[in-house]
């Protein structure tokens, strides 16, 4: 009988489960009886519809919308954008970035016509989103997008300033500018008492120290200034305006658009583009965000954008249809969604149906909160759009001309000619650096310089052409490329000078000034390992194939190295070799760290041939003085470099993912004692620590370590520290002053170094790069680049990102 046809007996079973009276149907009810909705999903739903409920009013009332409005938008922004979107831990609702516009539109065309806006431009982003373009957005300049979002803060900063001094704002940011001297004479004390005491509880309430701070904080600011602030108003009876909101039953749907037809199109894409690109971006920083988490469920999420604006699309018809503000992503309901341990788009959607619940019973107690108090949390959101991380990364990046054009454009002029005009800056600057390329020559003992400064295109190939005329015949020539790209023409040329000059005698050397990578096109008749190309496992884009038939040898890829090394490499480092033969190594440094084949020392630490004197063993253990038994060679080696040697520091590296704390941790006591477990006992102090201080988690990058083993790699370094301190040779050339130890532990995924710093916490510093390194020739005059390479981070104005130097506590 086959597999596949059932048996009378199974019929029978199955007919009878099927009439079973409290049987529901089979596979009808099936993902409702599958659907769960996870503890932390539930409790961040309620963190975020906590902060959601305030901030909706808020912008509800910055825009001149009906208050409702907000809650519709942050309703069907949570129900709808959560159900559908790409993003499934990214909030929506009505976004402080949408304020201007959607003022501005209400001004103009009334709020029903508004509405209608708000729904062709939905349809606008369904639109894109079928057409998959949504990666395109991200094509936009962060000065741009960044400059956009500051100009609307400060918009909203300076309208929402009058309602906090108790009057009325006006439509443009240049008029409330202009009556603001008015205003502050005619200023409203109650107004002004309300706002202050918002604006104290929205500033000090995160600051609250100690452990009833953090006991505390898990109640968000927003709504406690908020709730301090109607209390306040309620019990002193002040004679403040508050929150009116109007019965359901009144409530102004969609209508039908009425207006000049540019303008409406003008308005619909104008509302269309903030809503993409602020949704978008906001679900690529809240894929950053998640991914640093750890723990079951977490991390790792990444993000659909098509299907992402198709969510945002719909939420926008929705909410249009109903009478709300226009939806997109929200970066604080988002980041407080994250926080809070969401691990599903359950939570989103929750908020939503908090916030539903929230509009149809709560409306007695919404209406006692004052409009000053929803006036100063929204303008403290506006100020916050004005970001000093950004403005830093954005002037070391030489990009505050965009962000500045931008910027001032969306206050004078509006967002969508802000826009435009941060764009169009943003292209002439990149041609203006395309186009910029400055080429000298110089002589200096004998050998001629032909310095290149910026990227070399065809525009740049006559005055290549004339630079490289100048060297003279048979004469030593350097050519110092310090650029990211070099077209075909240029190469060519480049490249056709070098083999006319190396055939008349002379020699030619291709480098670049900062160590950097130059892309070049494949030739044909060269192999395509250059010899400025990153070393690395590097595979060649035409590896040689071995003959049809005939197995490849096993040793085919170390000769194959080797072959590349006498051919590439060789002729750049013969000389330099050849000094250190003459002179004898001189290492500054003694480098002790795991045999890991993944650990390339020359590479984390930029060293070159005769900078580190290197040590590496299973799990980068340093055995104690006395209980070596056999394992002599790393004392010998200590011995050597201090004694002999004289390095003057002495770093142990540990690494992520190390084989050997996974043996400490995971091999039972007892059993046969192998060369591995008997050369593994020398961890067994850091196994012992590490119990001693299980309730002292180590922080990397703001999140718990991974697991047991990665807290276990951390904390063998501080161990291996201690124990080269019991070396006599050590131990007396610490109390000389002219010996140093150093502790570094790197991550092997994110490709990024942590060092030990001289405290008393045991921490870890993110080692940063700094903006005045100088090139691989000034390092080589350096005897101790290895040295300086793993110095102190630096500061946190110094960091080429936004975040702060990691400190990692042991």
């Amino acid at each position: 009988m086959s597999a596949c046809a059932p048996t009378h007996a199974t019929d029978s079973a199955h007919a009878s489960r099927d009439h079973e009276p409290h049987a529901p149907p089979p596979g009808k009810f099936r993902k409702f009886r599958n659907f769960r909705i996870a503890g932390a999903d539930l409790s961040a739903s309620i963190a975020v519809f906590l902060i959601a409920l305030p901030l909706s009013l808020g912008i509800a009332l910055a825009t001149g919308a009906p208050l409702q409005a907000g809650l519709v938008a942050a309703a069907v922004g949570g129900l709808v954008a959560g159900w559908i979107g790409g993003s499934p831990l990214q909030v929506s609702g009505p976004a402080a970035g949408l304020t201007v516009v959607t003022a501005d539109l209400i001004h103009q065309y009334g709020w029903r016509t508004t509405c209608a806006i708000t729904v062709l431009a939905g349809i606008s982003q369904l639109g894109l989103g079928c057409l998959r373009v949504a990666r395109s957005a991200l094509a936009v300049s962060p000065a741009v997008v960044h400059g956009m979002l500051a100009g609307i803060g400060i918009a909203i900063a300076v309208a929402q300033l009058h309602i906090v001094l108790g009057g009325t704002p006006q439509s443009a940011v240049l008029d409330n500018l202009g009556a603001l001297p008015a205003q502050l004479a005619a200023l409203q004390p109650g107004a002004v008492s309300i706002s202050a005491l918002t604006l104290a509880v929205l500033l000090l309430w995160p600051r609250i120290p100690g452990r009833v701070g953090r006991a505390v904080r898990v109640v968000p600011a927003a709504l406690v200034s908020v709730a301090a602030a109607t209390a306040v108003a309620s019990l002193a009876g002040l004679s403040v305006a508050k929150v009116d909101l109007p019965s359901w039953r009144s409530h102004a749907l969609v209508g039908m658009p009425e207006g000049p037809v540019l303008g409406l199109v003008a308005a619909v894409l104008t509302v269309t583009l903030v809503c993409s690109v602020q949704s978008l971006l906001g679900a690529v920083a809240v894929d950053k965000l998640a991914a640093g988490r750890r723990g079951p469920n977490t991390g790792g999420v990444r993000s659909d954008l098509n299907r992402e604006l198709l969510g945002q699309g719909a939420a926008n018809t929705v909410s249009g249809i109903l009478g709300g503000l226009p939806v997109a992503g929200v970066a604080v309901r988002s980041v407080a969604n994250v926080r809070a341990g969401a691990v599903s788009r359950n939570s989103a959607m929750l908020h939503g149906v908090w916030v539903v619940a929230a509009a149809l019973l709560m409306v007695p107690l919404l209406e006692l909160i004052p409009l000053a108090a929803l006036a100063a949390l929204v303008m403290a959101v506006g100020i916050q759009m004005v970001s000093l991380n950004h403005i830093r990364t954005i002037t070391r990046h030489r990009e505050i001309l965009v962000y500045g054009v931008t910027t001032l454009g969306v206050v004078c002029f509006g967002v969508l000619e802000g826009v435009t005009l941060g764009v169009a800056v943003a292209v002439a600057v990149a041609m203006h650096r395309l186009a910029r390329t400055r080429i000298t020559h110089t002589e200096a003992d004998g050998v001629h310089h032909v310095r290149v400064r910026g990227q070399l295109t065809f525009l740049a190939v006559p005055r290549l052409s004339r630079a490289l005329h100048l060297v003279p015949h048979g004469a030593s020539t350097i050519v110092e490329l310090d650029g990211s790209f070099m077209d075909h023409a240029a190469y060519e040329a480049l490249q056709c000078w070098q083999d006319a000059h190396t055939a008349q005698g002379g020699t030619v050397e291709v480098t670049g000034r900062a160590g950097t990578r130059i892309a070049e096109p494949a030739s044909a008749s060269h192999s395509c390992c250059r010899p400025w190309t990153a070393w690395r496992n590097h595979h060649c884009d035409r590896p040689q194939e071995a003959p049809r038939g005939e197995p490849r040898p096993s040793a085919h890829q170390l000769a194959s190295g080797i072959s590349a090394f006498q051919r590439n490499t060789a002729p750049h480092v013969r000389g330099e070799l050849a000094r250190l033969a003459r002179e004898g190594q001189q290492p500054s440094q003694l480098f002790l760290t795991c045999a890991d084949s993944r650990l390339v020392t020359s590479m984390i630490t930029s060293s070159g041939p005769g900078d580190l004197f290197v040590v590496r063993n299973v799990g980068n253990l340093v055995p104690l003085p006395g209980a070596e038994s056999g394992d002599d060679s790393v004392a010998a080696a200590i011995e050597y470099a201090v004694d002999v040697l004289k390095v003057r520091s002495i770093t142990v590296c540990g690494h992520s993912g190390c084989g050997a704390m996974q043996a400490l941790l995971n091999t039972p006591p007892g059993g046969a004692q192998t060369p591995l477990r008997r050369w593994l006992r020398h961890g067994m102090p850091s196994l012992e620590r590490l119990a001693a201080h299980k309730d002292e988690w180590a922080r990397l990058a703001g999140r718990a370590p991974a697991d047991t083993v990665e807290q276990l790699c951390l904390t063998n370094v501080v161990q291996q520290l201690e124990h080269l301190r019991g070396h006599e040779a050590v131990a007396r050339r610490m109390a000389e002053g002219d010996l140093e130890l150093h502790g570094m532990y790197f991550h092997v995924g994110e490709a990024q170094a942590y060092l030990l710093t001289d405290s008393p916490d045991e921490v870890f510093d993110q080692v940063t790069p700094s903006p005045h390194e100088g090139s691989p020739r000034e390092k080589s005059r350096d005897k101790s680049p290895a040295r300086r390479s793993l110095g102190k981070a630096s500061p946190a104005k110094d960091l080429p990102r936004e975040e702060p130097p990691t400190r990692v506590k042991v």
